[in-house]
């Protein structure tokens, strides 16, 4: 049976008050997410040279945004065209539920765009906030910034959760068939939002720190350099409304991921003999599929909690940021708990015995472990008072060639103790559930949702560190000159690296997480289940061969694209400090537009690559090659995936915060040699911790989204080949090499080559 001819029970009245209970909890984030917002505003922007700076990074990041929106919509409309007609032949007699899977593939879409707006719009308002209270305090200043950041985590939590309960609600007995939907818009919007924002806002900090730190040794936000406003907005549209739609996916895949799977356990001979017979099989099955979503409804509560416990003693001077943060988390993860464990007793109940089933509750637990466990891990390779930053930081006195070394090795080594603590909680949940293999991957699918309980606090917790870049930057741009706020805010700052990198760990860790549950609802929907995916078949280990390579040539897209349009902002800067030598002296501003509109266009240009790449290349294996290929491509992309991700992430937050170590007076400080070395591994790593590692998240989630929707259009054997899927392997095929070619567009060596030959010929 496939998710297309799944048809769950009736809900009861009991039930249908439950999901009413979610559906208010979800308005109750909305509501605190508002009063945040009534918080941060009214807050004193401070004077109006540092205003000007906020409102020119403000126009810029709302700019880029609506440019974003025009560049989706065609790739938007297409998709959700195509689903219409491809489930019109899966439901013929039921046309509502084809355009209801394209209606909610529009609304996915829009509710992550709609989390990363409303996350970025108030982000570009605190900051200014959070910098002008800097001169008052640092509790100020840190409370604020943080309160900001919750924005963004309380409506994603709140648009994320109504948009899945209405479709819930709504379609009832046929959600199944219309969640994938959602699911899969989250992840688009997610995708194009990580790659064209992590394009746009490393591109301008690599350009504006080569020609600024290094070239013309002035600081990192001197306003005499003309890429500071685009990198201050490439924080906003990156960082914030990047991971914002991130994350808003990852909290929607693993619902629905567990929705399905609990759905699917009514196929699982075992799961029915052991719950009485079908129908009582049914109703549990339906308990299990309202209990995911009670958990969505008890981490609102547990992180508005969470953004509450983030306080600073009165009084007290600077200190470790980390410490009232991570209050704040513990807060959030061990009120998680308790509602897991109250939900636990009250609703899973054995209906065998009559008494509360505490696996569950415990199963949950592993996900808020593994998110501590990733936390701990994550801090430890990447906070610049720990040992492996220290020591890439030491690396820099010998130059930047053993300074990237060490940072390499760092990388490389979070990397396999991320990929064993996510081994280990899934070999717990199989331990937790092994009589019944449909409960053992609805136990993954769990941990999953245990992890992201606390999202709203997870959110908060990244949205803080672009709030705090930008809140620097402003304040060194306005010209507003206080050492003691100066100091605050450059710790806020080099702290605020630190909670991005904890929370891309925890994106990649769910991303995992929710493949490993829709590969199984992928192994059903392909009725692969009674075979299993065979790699010592040959198409499918060639399948596995893709698949594992996929991540990499991804990757490559996204760097290769912010190497092209850094290299055009450092011969713009440069340009402008040459035919403008008022600039440098004070006397004249950049054009910090030229900037703005460089990486805008570039960023648009080079996001459709990688797109194209998410969505056809499983096609491409899976109606080439047959369902077994799939699997085994879906298999390599989640294992290579995770590498690279969690690698690349570490490895430059590991340079980043080495750099701002040094930067803080180690080894010397600011204008040695030895912070110019880290100033390169810092602009080595930038692309690789904010545009391709976080982009390879929902690119895994994509993928798999993609081969459920596929699967019942695939064959299970290869060779039963018809004109159908010829046409589409074909025109998959067609994509995949315009997405390369699109990816060449702009190359340095042809516009040098352009650049001599118009030189010799005047």
């Amino acid at each position: 049976m496939s998710e297309a001819k799944i048809v769950l029970p009736l809900l009861t009245n009991s039930q249908l008050a439950i999901l009413w209970c979610v559906l208010a909890s979800a308005v109750v984030s909305l509501a605190y997410g508002w009063y945040l917002v009534r918080v941060v505003l009214s807050a004193d922007p401070g004077p109006k040279s540092m205003t000007d700076v906020a409102d020119a990074v403000y126009e810029g990041s709302m700019a880029y945004l609506r440019r974003q929106v025009k560049t989706m919509l065609i790739f938007v409309v297409i998709i959700a065209i195509a689903l219409f007609l491809m489930y019109r032949q899966v439901f013929p007699d039921q046309p509502s539920l084809s355009v209801g899977i394209a209606l909610a593939f529009i609304l996915g879409v829009s509710a992550s765009y709609g989390a990363g707006f409303v996350g970025m719009w108030l982000a570009v308002k605190g900051n200014v906030r959070s910098a002008n209270a800097a001169l008052t305090s640092f509790k100020d200043a840190m409370e604020l910034a943080f309160k900001a950041g919750g924005v963004s985590g309380m409506f994603t939590v709140g648009l994320g959760l109504m948009g899945a309960t209405v479709i819930f609600l709504i379609y009832q007995q046929d959600a199944m068939k219309v969640l994938v939907g959602f699911g899969f818009g989250g992840s688009l919007a997610a995708l194009f939002m990580r790659v064209g924002g992590g394009i746009f806002t490393k591109a301008a900090d690599v350009g504006g720190d080569l020609v600024g730190k290094i070239e013309a040794g002035i600081p990192e936000d001197d306003p005499r350099n003309a890429a500071t406003i685009a990198d201050n907005v490439g924080d906003n549209v990156g960082d914030c409304a990047g991971m914002a739609a991130d994350v808003f996916e990852s909290y929607e895949v693993t619902l629905v991921a567990a929705i399905i799977l609990a759905a699917y356990a009514l196929e699982d001979p075992t799961f029915v003999a052991a719950y009485g017979g079908l129908a009582g099989a049914s109703a549990f099955a339906m308990k299990l599929i309202i209990f995911a979503l009670i958990l969505r409804g008890v981490g609102v509560f547990s992180s508005i909690l969470g953004i509450m416990a983030v306080k600073v003693p009165a009084g007290s001077e600077m200190r470790d940021p980390m410490r009232p943060i991570n209050a704040g988390y513990y807060t959030s993860s061990i009120s998680s708990v308790i509602g897991f464990f109250i939900v636990n007793y009250f609703y899973m109940t054995d209906p065998r015995t009559g008494a509360p089933d505490w696996r569950f509750g415990i199963t949950a637990t592993l996900g808020i472990v593994l998110s501590i466990a990733t936390l701990l891990l994550t801090n430890y390779f990447t906070h610049p008072d720990k040992g492996p930053v220290t020591e890439t930081a030491n690396a820099a006195r010998t130059g930047p060639a053993t300074l990237i070394l060490s940072g390499l090795g760092e990388g490389l080594e979070s990397s396999v103790w991320a990929l064993m603590v996510i081994v280990i909680v899934i070999i717990g949940a199989v331990v937790i559930f092994r009589e019944s293999t449909a409960l053992q991957f609805y136990g993954i699918a769990l941990t999953g949702l245990g992890l992201l309980t606390t999202t709203g606090f997870i959110l908060a917790m990244d949205t803080y560190g672009p709030i705090t870049d930008n809140a620097h930057g402003i304040f060194e741009m306005g010209g507003v000159h206080q050492e003691e706020a100066s100091r605050t805010l450059s710790w806020m700052d080099a702290i605020g690296n630190t909670t991005k990198a904890l929370t891309k760990g925890l994106a990649i860790a769910t991303a995992v997480i929710a493949a490993v549950s829709l590969f199984r609802s992928f192994i059903d929907e392909a009725h692969l289940g009674s075979i299993g995916v065979q790699i010592n078949t040959p198409t499918v280990f060639v399948g596995l061969l893709i698949g594992g390579a996929v991540p990499f040539l991804f990757s490559s897209f996204a760097i290769k694209a912010v190497g092209r349009a850094a290299y055009q902002v450092v011969f713009e800067v440069r340009r402008q400090f040459r035919e403008h030598p008022g600039i440098m002296e004070g006397k004249e501003l950049p054009d910090y537009g030229r900037c703005v509109d460089i990486v805008t266009a570039t960023a648009q240009k080079e996001l459709m690559s990688p797109a194209i790449l998410a969505v056809f290349a499983p096609l491409l294996v899976g109606f080439g090659l047959g369902a077994g290929a799939l699997g085994g491509f879906l298999g390599g992309t989640i294992l290579t995936g995770q590498l690279l991700a969690v690698f690349m992430s570490n490895a430059g937050a590991n340079w980043d915060n080495a750099k701002k170590k040094v930067e803080d007076g180690f080894l010397g400080g600011k204008g040695t040699d030895v912070h110019k070395a880290t100033v390169v591994g810092d602009t080595v790593g930038d692309p690789f911790k904010d545009t391709a590692g976080p982009a390879l998240n929902p690119m895994i989630k994509v993928m798999n989204l993609v081969g459920i929707l596929a699967a019942p259009f695939t064959t299970v054997e290869v060779g039963s080949i018809t004109a159908t899927s010829l046409a589409v392997t074909v025109f998959a095929a067609v994509m995949l090499a315009i997405a390369v070619i699109l990816s060449k567009r702009g190359s340095i060596a042809e516009d040098e080559g352009k650049a001599a030959a118009a030189k010799a010929a005047a």
